[in-house]
Parts: C-alpha cells; sequence; structure tokens
C-alpha cells in the first residue's frame, strides 16, 4: 500500500476506547474442585470452540464483612504468559511444566484457605504459543480462547502489555469484548485530549476492603510497534502518570494500593533512571510516587522480589512473576482491627514468587479445553513444505547464515526491494531436515513483526551497520578475545543470565542486523564505528553512500526498535515518511506462504559479507561458542 494507506481509518480511533475496557469485576462461581496429572493431547483431534464466556456482572461482588480481628488479602499475579494457556509446547511438540493450567489448580488451593483472593495478570499473553495465533488470526469466527480460560479462572484485572498491542486492533478489540475483567493502562492516553483509552485503575472489594489497582504499560510501544496498531494513542512517562492518578486513588479511600505494571524493574536497561518514558519504570515509580504498598512489574521475564522506600520513607514491595507460568508473583496483605477507629488498618505485606513446577494441571479445566488442544495440535502438525538440509540459528551469530538468509531471500522476494535488513530471532532454534510444519515457523519466526519497504540511503544503511556491529562484536586485540561482544559487570567479569542458561551479551541477538544485496566485509580488529567496508552491490554495480535505495525490513525495526534508524539519523517520524509499503500480514505467514509455494526449500548462504581476518574470527568463535550456548 501507498504511504498514506498506513494509516488506519478513521473509524479505529473512535473505536479504540473499547481497548482492553472490559468490566470492573468478575462473577463469582463457586471453585472447581478436582486436580489430576496433565493430559496429553490426543492423536485423533476433536474441533469444538470455548464456552461463551459468561456475561460480566455490572458490580463487583463483595463479601460479607467478617468479624475477625484480622483479615488477609492474598494477591496473585500472573505475567508474560505468552501463550501458554496449557501444559503442551505446541512449537517443540512435548508436555510443557508450566502453564495457566498449574496456576489454576494454585489459585484454587489458597481460595480455599482463610483468605481473600485477587488474580491479577501484567500482559503478554496473546502472543508466543502456536495457540494464540490460531484464535488471533486462523479461527477469528470463535470466541477467544484467552478470554475463555481468564474467564474461567476468574480474573479480577490486567494490565496491558506490548505484544497485547501488537497483536492488532481486530484481536485486542475482540478479546476486550469477551473479557469479564477490566484491561487497565493509564499512560496510554488519547493523543487529542489526553484522557485515558482505557481504565487508569479499578477498586476491588474484598472481605469490607478496599483494594486499589492502578494498571501501566511499558511507554517504549512507538519504538517497537507501527501506528496503525495504535492509531491517535500515545504513551506516557509511568512517573508522571502515577503522580497524576494517585489523588484520584486516595481520594476513593483504598485500603491497599497496588501497582499492576507491565515494565521490569532495571531502569538502564535501555536508558538511565532520569529518561523521561523510561522502558522499565517500576521501581522508579515505587520510589518517586507515595502512596503504593506494592507494585507487581512484568515484561522483563524476571522473577523480582525486593523491598524499596517510597518519597515518604515508607517500604513498597516489588514482585514480579517469570514469563510462561513459570512462576507467580504474590503478596500477603495483612490488615487489623483498629477499634478506635472503628476499621481496618494495614499491618504487613509480604511479597513473594512461587514457582509453579511443583503444581499439576486443573483437571476439569483440561478437561473441557481438551478438544481446544487436540485442534491446534493438528493444526501446528500440518505439513507446509520441506527443507533440504538442516539450519541452525546458532551459525548465526558468529557470521552469514543460510538461517538468516532464508528470512533475506522471501524478504526481497515478497517487496523487490534492492536490500533487504533481518537478524536472527531466535537464539537457539533449528529446522529440521525434511518435511516442515506450521509449528517450525514459530521456531523460524517467533514474533509477529510486519513487513516494511522503506527508503535510506547508502550512508543511512553503512551507519546501521557500524552500530549493529558495534554491539554484536566485540574489537579483538589478540586471538584470547571472545569473537562475541559480552555484557560485563562493574568488575568486568561475565554475566551470567539463568533466564536464558547463557552470559549476557552486549545487545539481544534479535539486535545482530545483516544485510542482503550489498557485499561488504567486517574487521572485528578496527573500533566500533570503523569496522564496516561495503564492496559492491550483490547483483553487480557500485554502491554508493548518496544513492537512496529500498529497504526490506521488519516493523520493529523499522519503528526504531533497537536503536538501528536512530543511530543512522532516523528519528521515529522521519522514519513513517519513508515508509512505501506494509503488508497486512506478518512475516510468519509470508515464510510459511513461501514453503507451500515452493514445496521444497534448499537453503542457501550467499556470502555476501564476512568477518575478517579469518584467523582472529576462528578463534574469537572458539572462546565465545561456549558461552553462548553452555548445552552443546
Amino acid at each position: 500500500m501507498k504511504k498514506r494507506m498506513f494509516i488506519l481509518a478513521a473509524m479505529v480511533l473512535t473505536i479504540f476506547v473499547l481497548l482492553f475496557s472490559g468490566c470492573a469485576t468478575t462473577e463469582r462461581v463457586e471453585p472447581i474442585e478436582a486436580i489430576a496429572e496433565p493430559a496429553i493431547p490426543a492423536t485423533a483431534p476433536v474441533a469444538v470452540q470455548p464456552e461463551q464466556p459468561m456475561e460480566p456482572p455490572a458490580v463487583v461482588e463483595e463479601k460479607v464483612p467478617s468479624e475477625q480481628s484480622e483479615r488477609t488479602v492474598k494477591l496473585i499475579v500472573t505475567s508474560d504468559i505468552h501463550g501458554s494457556l496449557f501444559p503442551y509446547d505446541f512449537i517443540r511438540n512435548e508436555v510443557a511444566k508450566t502453564s495457566q493450567m498449574q496456576v489454576a489448580s494454585y489459585v484454587e488451593q489458597e481460595r480455599a484457605l482463610p483468605q481473600s483472593v485477587i488474580l491479577l495478570d501484567n500482559g503478554d499473553v496473546l502472543q508466543g504459543q502456536p495457540i494464540v495465533y490460531y484464535y488471533n488470526f486462523v479461527k477469528t469466527d470463535a470466541p477467544h480462547i484467552v478470554p475463555a480460560v481468564m474467564n474461567d479462572m476468574r480474573y479480577d484485572a490486567a494490565s496491558v502489555g506490548n505484544h497485547d498491542i501488537e497483536a492488532g486492533p481486530e484481536v485486542y478489540l475482540r478479546v476486550a469484548e469477551e473479557a469479564a475483567y477490566p484491561y487497565l493502562a493509564a499512560n496510554a492516553v488519547y493523543i487529542d485530549s489526553g484522557e485515558p483509552v482505557t481504565k487508569p485503575y479499578v477498586i476491588l472489594e474484598r472481605d469490607g476492603l478496599r483494594i486499589a489497582v492502578m494498571g501501566m504499560i511499558t511507554p517504549y510501544i512507538p519504538k517497537w510497534l507501527p501506528q496503525n496498531l495504535y492509531e491517535g494513542v500515545r504513551f506516557e512517562d509511568m512517573v508522571e502518570t502515577a503522580q497524576k492518578w494517585m489523588s484520584a486513588i486516595l481520594a476513593e479511600k483504598p485500603d491497599l494500593v497496588v501497582g499492576l505494571f507491565h515494565a521490569g524493574v532495571d531502569e538502564t536497561y535501555s536508558g538511565n533512571a532520569d529518561e523521561k518514558g523510561n522502558e522499565n519504570a517500576s521501581k522508579l515509580v515505587a520510589q518517586r510516587v507515595a502512596g503504593f504498598d506494592v507494585i507487581f512489574t512484568g515484561h522483563d521475564h524476571q522473577d523480582t522480589d525486593m523491598v524499596v522506600q517510597d518519597p515518604n520513607g515508607k517500604e513498597v514491595a516489588i514482585v514480579g512473576a517469570m514469563n510462561g507460568g513459570r512462576s507467580v508473583a504474590t503478596a500477603t496483605a495483612t490488615f487489623a482491627r483498629d477499634e478506635r477507629l472503628g476499621s481496618f488498618v494495614l499491618r504487613s505485606v509480604d511479597g513473594q514468587t512461587v514457582m509453579m513446577d511443583s503444581q499439576v494441571p486443573h483437571e476439569v479445566l483440561m478437561k473441557k479445553y481438551q478438544p481446544v488442544i487436540d485442534e491446534v495440535t493438528q493444526w501446528v502438525s500440518r505439513p507446509v513444505g520441506s527443507i533440504s538440509e538442516t539450519v541452525s540459528s546458532r551459525d548465526s551469530m558468529f557470521g552469514d547464515s543460510k538461517f538468516v538468509d532464508l528470512i533475506h531471500s522471501i524478504q526481497l522476494e515478497k517487496t523487490g526491494a534492492d536490500l533487504s535488513i533481518s537478524a536472527p530471532l531466535s537464539l537457539d532454534a533449528t529446522i529440521k531436515q525434511g518435511p516442515v510444519y506450521v509449528r517450525d515457523m514459530f521456531s523460524l519466526y517467533p514474533y509477529e513483526n510486519l513487513l516494511f519497504t522503506m527508503e535510506m540511503t547508502g550512508r543511512e544503511i553503512k551507519a546501521l551497520l557500524e552500530y549493529s556491529y558495534q554491539h554484536w562484536f566485540n574489537q579483538m586485540k589478540s586471538l584470547d578475545d571472545d569473537l562475541i561482544n559480552f555484557k560485563r559487570d562493574a568488575e568486568g567479569n561475565l554475566i551470567f543470565n539463568t533466564r536464558y542458561n547463557t552470559y549476557d551479551t552486549a545487545t539481544r541477538y534479535y539486535n545482530y542486523d545483516s544485510v542482503a544485496g550489498i557485499n561488504y566485509v567486517v574487521d572485528i580488529t578496527k573500533s566500533a564505528g570503523q569496522r564496516i567496508s561495503i564492496k559492491t552491490m550483490t547483483k553487480g554495480g557500485p554502491f554508493q553512500l548518496d544513492r537512496t535505495y529500498k529497504v526490506a525490513i521488519n516493523s520493529y525495526r523499522a519503528q526504531g526498535g533497537g536503536g538501528h534508524l536512530a543511530a543512522a539519523g532516523i528519528d521515529a517520524q522521519e522514519a513513517l515518511r519513508r515508509i512505501l509499503f506494509s503488508t497486512d500480514k506478518d512475516l510468519r505467514y509470508y515464510l510459511m506462504e513461501a514453503f507451500e509455494t515452493k514445496g521444497e526449500i534448499v537453503p542457501s548462504v550467499d556470502n555476501n559479507w564476512l568477518v575478517i581476518p579469518n584467523l582472529w574470527v576462528q578463534r574469537g568463535i572458539k572462546n565465545s561458542y561456549p558461552k553462548l550456548y553452555t548445552n552443546p
């Protein structure tokens, strides 16, 4: 489509007010009692729909206040589930140790105790496992699986994650309509009015106590996602937003104030503490905005459990769950009755994370949704073609590779562009020789990125490459150095990442951009900014710094993700003006289409870029490989 067609029709803006609007609470039903061992996908799938979600009640159910001198509220929070609704990995075709079903069993156990339970989700559930892709884009005429499961589990509220928005308005509006719980995003506001797009907070009542929950999303959305996914909306700084809404929340006289933030705690991850619109500002909010009792974090997939002080010196618990249902974040709030005031006052808040691998999947819910599991298992098991040899993303970490060149070739073929920019989007994925199935497309391309064509000059292309290889490769000064640029702590030691079972690199592997369509070399003995020498166009002819080229690039990078375009001197507004074409389907769809059209893919590497000097490179690979891949 032309650039002017990139912006959605005005009606998307008018319906965006419904974004994750939901209602204030979930209808209360009797707990489901039975728990059993995980079900295994059946061989013969049966196509059925999830049950239609119940209509949400108009008001929150409030338990009749009890007469005891103490009351306890247990908050349980999931985050970054990424489609792990059931204990089955549809990509690897194997049983998974954790999922929403293990969480359901844990929640049921906690609800049976003498306490009130509040169940919350902290975003990023609509992208990841193929089951959500199936209901997002394939089975669109059925109730969506995510609100169906979350309604059954009786969630009370949820924040909005960046990958939830990535699914697109048609998906998230549908999910919001079917959800019997509110989606919260106080810092997502209309550009024209400054009013919040959806509920900024909600008041939940339990056992005579009022619990305020404020939701926020990382404000980095414009750096990652194209504007047509959130037309007419901007994402404001989290600290400023919390300050803005705290007085309104306190005016509601809550007994407990909770932050539900789809953002991590490391404010230095992609900026600094003083950066406006910090990506991971959850800890900053706790330290700079008085009023919170506990803040739940997300987005960073980390197990977080800490206590900080707010501006008045009050302790604030900060707790975050790991992704995929591997753990839940909890906070136990204890209230004691003050006879003088005639009311209950908060005595303590105890934050904790709880691992879910010891829980068994919920028997009743597993039985209910087994036909859905079978149906999606059949879909991901559908062959789409074949590949003549095994390809691995591991090769992509150290040089030109068949894995990334397969993506390059499809991007160039689909767009007719002069050049293609892409990175390996998996650290350790393998497509095995022989039949290729739908599930393999999720290993080859894990994200729902669109494919753009945009204009860039030769000078900007070179600057982008210098930036990419500056963070990708280390400057080798001896044969004992690493080729990969690993991150180091203040003492100069490597940092081991238990989440990924590897050592942290200076930038994530999905920022290791290479360019197809030109021939160039990378000299890793040279300093940053001086490593790239572009020789010629791959099809012949000179490469010209002042010439404008058409470039195939994914939507994440074209919106400024990773900082590559900024390093090339192209800001977000200029990038938008440069866009000539956008696909209406994600890149995974076109990869699948390529396999189905060609039947057999014969992967090849064109060796259009080389890392030199060769002896140093080989020694550098030998030094770096066991640090990237601790399990050979």
